[in-house]
């Protein structure tokens, strides 16, 4: 499958008594028991936190299985942590933006395509 490398970073926040965020600059939310876990798009100033780089592969129905397991499982072999937003037509996996390289040679190694690949040494 293809893959892409998003230009985009992204921060995660967990706020464990929110309901909902201050804020309507979220991407992703995901409430759950033990709080609220925001995605936002990272500053391209800094001081957000770690950054996340995102994977999104081609868009398949919810009826196509094993398409999540065929990106995260060579991620996971790699060691390389993850971080999961799923949508209507696809998924958007985050890694450590330092871990990028990592994760594009996992899925490389793995058989897919990865389109807009980072270059050793660029960020």
């Amino acid at each position: 499958m293809t893959v892409r490398v998003l230009p985009d970073r992204f921060v995660l926040a967990h706020d464990p008594g929110a309901t909902f965020p201050d804020d309507d600059e979220w991407v992703a939310l995901v409430r759950a028991p033990e709080g609220l876990t925001v995605l936002r798009h990272a500053s391209p100033f800094g001081g957000d936190g770690e950054r996340w780089a995102g994977f999104y592969a081609d868009a398949h129905g919810l009826d196509v299985p094993g398409v999540l397991a065929a990106v995260v499982g060579p991620l996971a072999d790699a060691r390389v942590p993850v971080f999961v937003a799923s949508t209507f037509h696809a998924d958007l996996v985050l890694v450590p933006e330092h871990r990028l390289e990592d994760g594009v040679g996992a899925l490389r190694a793995a058989g897919h395509a990865v389109s807009d690949a980072p270059r050793s040494g660029r960020r």
